[in-house]
């Protein structure tokens, strides 16, 4: 038996609607943390550096930017992470599609 692919995985879970609910919930987390690597990546700097930068350790950083974290950033530390990389920051408010 052949494994299934990420793709047919995915799909086959976002079937069940309690997983597809949890999913969406963490979307926007994993979305935000990604764009702050990809920042940083294009600024050309490390965790290190950045940590560097914003008088803190890199595992801060590190923490700042997994996925896995339990935590949640403060809006002002991501408004410093922004600044670090040469960036600010814009939030919009998206309606929610009625269920």
């Amino acid at each position: 038996m052949t494994r299934p692919t990420l793709a047919e995985f995915k799909k086959k879970a976002l079937a069940n609607s309690e997983v597809k609910k949890e999913y969406e919930a963490l979307t926007p987390v994993y979305k935000l943390r990604k764009q702050l690597i990809a920042l940083r990546t294009k600024a050309g700097l490390t965790q290190e550096e950045l940590a560097e930068k914003l008088n803190t350790k890199k595992s801060n950083i590190s923490r700042l930017e997994s996925a896995n974290s339990p935590s949640s950033p403060r809006l002002s530390t991501i408004e410093q992470y922004a600044d670090a990389v040469g960036y600010k920051i814009e939030i919009n408010f998206i309606p929610m599609e009625a269920d």
